[in-house]
């Protein structure tokens, strides 16, 4: 999905589009421990470009629990070179609470 109420220079929309993102997975993160005990699960970020005409940047949130017996969401994350990726946990919303 494309945000279409944010501006859309990169320069006023980026820091709101961050924003929404950490506020959105800040509080879903929160509700899965506080309803299901849940405090491993994890949000990734991206934010690429919409393939739109406008061509404006947007963001993806996935959330998911890592498995001990399953290959991670995004495997070698750190190793991403091409895209802005952040993995969110409980433990780094806390500042927030």
């Amino acid at each position: 999905m494309t945000d279409y109420d944010l501006p859309a220079a990169p320069h006023e929309r980026t820091p709101l589009l961050v924003r929404r993102c950490l506020a959105y997975v800040c509080a879903c993160l929160r509700k899965a421990r506080e309803q299901f005990g849940d405090s491993r699960v994890r949000a990734y970020v991206s934010l690429p470009y919409a393939d739109t005409d406008e061509g404006l940047l947007t963001s993806n949130v996935t959330f998911c629990t890592p498995l001990a017996d399953v290959r991670p969401y995004i495997p070698g994350l750190e190793q991403v070179r091409d895209a802005a990726v952040a993995e969110i946990s409980a433990e780094d919303c806390r500042a927030w609470w």
